[in-house]
């Protein structure tokens, strides 16, 4: 008998996950990372991660921030939820998406999470981004406007 998944693996396709994601732009350009793993393996998103228990979303932003990239990070504006709908691969959560500042330069702390980080100029992004991220710029190019 094959072993039950754990938590972790279950989130957000067995019930809604929590997640959280920071748009961190600099000179014009926003900082992206490439998804090594389901799901949307292979697309460019901006950092974040799962919220855990009894742990703000602004905490969590910032703790993934940390994970991430080994830097500090301020949040400077909320950038509204993203509800991220695959029903291809089966996955559903919502996600809070904030403007964050870094003290620092960023590095790929999580190579087996992501196979690249990259800073990518805002009127020339990758043509594969994961629904999160497209969202996010979006709120983001309308908090500019």
């Amino acid at each position: 008998m094959a072993a039950a998944p754990d938590r972790k693996e279950r989130i957000g396709k067995e019930y809604i996950g929590v997640g959280v994601g920071g748009v961190i732009v600099q000179d014009n350009k926003v900082l992206l990372l490439l998804r090594a793993k389901a799901p949307e393996k292979g697309k460019w998103s901006i950092p974040g991660g799962t919220v855990e228990i009894f742990e703000t979303v602004e905490e969590a932003l910032l703790r993934e921030i940390k994970e991430e990239l080994g830097v500090e990070g301020r949040i400077i504006a909320s950038l509204g939820v993203t509800d991220h709908i695959l029903p291809k691969e089966g996955v559903h959560w919502i996600a809070p998406r904030f403007l964050i500042g870094l003290h620092g330069e960023p590095m790929n702390r999580e190579p087996d999470k992501h196979e690249a980080i990259q800073w990518w100029p805002l009127d020339d992004l990758p043509e594969k981004i994961t629904q999160t991220t497209q969202k996010a710029i979006a709120a983001y190019n309308s908090l500019k406007h």
